[in-house]
């Protein structure tokens, strides 16, 4: 899908955004007259769009809109903030299910001593079964220790929801945020490759963190790279209409 196709695309859902500088020439190159009336190009993607200016103005002062590599980078990252709510529903859910085993502990320990044994006794090897295994270590927890993990799923879980809320904002502190959130556990996950190996799920998580973490740190020059944020912000605005049309005035 082409830049131009996204721009349209985002108009089509948040509207045009039209604007006349106070700068004669510069609004003349912005502005038209139809049949049906005046029109003026939309900044976003670059239409024209009948009736009056939605904002007049010195043209340093017009509204600042997603386009071109700026806006591809915004479905980008927002679609990375949907994930990143996945991810912490079903964390949530796996804390929810813990602190409801932790409640019915004693009862699923009397089912499975009664069960167990004559499960055992049919001739199923039943103790080759991982799932298994996981149930009895679970029911030997001491409830405190289920408690803890708990509330360290429920940490994350909430850890997860901001880092997805500061990037679906967009906002400087929220990239700041995910890069670091996700870097920390980066070493985590490599260990779970190692020890307790490799699954599709276990690589497609690592894969994407790290994807992530790097695209975070070139698009948004995090951590002064690539000039910065004073760069990522002259790129962006480089980007504007106003800025582009003025530009070709000079030449």
């Amino acid at each position: 899908m082409s830049a131009s196709t996204w721009e349209l695309v985002a108009c089509a859902v948040r509207g045009h955004v039209t604007y006349a500088p106070d700068d004669a020439a510069l609004a003349d190159r912005l502005s038209g007259t139809t049949g049906l009336g005046e029109v003026w190009r939309c900044l976003r993607c670059g239409a024209f769009v009948v009736g009056p200016p939605h904002g007049r103005g010195p043209a340093d002062q017009a509204p600042l809109v997603l386009r071109g590599k700026a806006l591809r980078q915004a479905m980008i990252v927002r679609a990375l903030a949907v994930e990143r709510w996945f991810r912490a529903l079903l964390i949530g859910l796996a804390a929810w299910a813990v602190w409801t085993f932790r409640g019915a502990q004693g009862s699923i320990q009397a089912a499975v001593e009664r069960d167990l044994p004559l499960v055992r006794a049919s001739g199923i090897e039943v103790d080759q079964m991982t799932l298994v295994h996981e149930l009895e270590k679970a029911l030997t927890a001491r409830p405190s220790t289920l408690a803890l993990i708990f509330c360290l799923l429920l940490a994350y879980a909430l850890l997860e929801f901001v880092e997805g809320l500061g990037l679906w904002m967009m906002v400087r502190w929220g990239e700041y945020f995910a890069v670091v959130a996700t870097s920390v556990f980066l070493p985590l996950e490599v260990y779970d490759l190692v020890s307790k190996g490799i699954t599709v799920t276990r690589v497609g998580a690592f894969v994407i963190n790290v994807a992530a973490v790097v695209y975070l740190l070139v698009s948004k020059r995090l951590f002064g790279l690539r000039g910065g944020r004073r760069a990522y912000e002259e790129e962006r605005r480089g980007e504007q209409l106003l800025d582009v049309e003025r530009a070709a005035m000079s030449v």
